[in-house]
């Protein structure tokens, strides 16, 4: 059995190199939406359920969404995405450091990954860039 929990989100990204419009500073409202597998809880409190949905809510926020919500996301290998959080970061402004280009691809891989260890049921991820853009995500890495 599978449930879901969708979320949304703000972020700023910036793809420096890029050969279209995503070379310039921009923004998305994010949708994440997060699957669980496993067997149903037998006992207790939350007996019938896979995991509390509450529960679900509460390690999205504290793991993923209070880091990058409403920031700016970077490319730590990028001079010029360095040099625009480095601005940020003396204003006392939020931003998030990753290994490797801000795409959706590798954004989907980076919030799999603060979520993994602290959800066991975690089966895979969407992250909607838009209405009409997303990747899915089920931890199997094809590089």
């Amino acid at each position: 059995m599978n449930i879901s929990k969708e979320f949304e989100f703000d972020m700023a990204h910036l793809l420096d190199g890029h050969d279209g419009k995503c070379n310039n500073l921009h923004g998305h409202t994010y949708k994440l939406i997060v699957y669980l597998e496993g067997p149903l809880i037998k006992e207790g409190p939350k007996a019938g359920m896979i995991v509390d949905y509450g529960d679900i809510k509460k390690s999205v926020k504290k793991n993923v969404l209070s880091k990058i919500d409403h920031s700016f996301i970077y490319n730590l290998k990028n001079k010029t995405e360095c040099e625009i959080a480095k601005i940020l970061i003396k204003e006392d402004k939020k931003v998030y450091p990753m290994e490797g280009r801000t795409t959706a691809e590798n954004i989907v891989k980076e919030i799999f990954s603060l979520l993994n260890t602290n959800i066991p049921e975690l089966s895979r991820i969407i992250l909607k860039e838009s209405n009409s853009s997303s990747v899915e995500f089920w931890g199997l890495d094809y590089d």
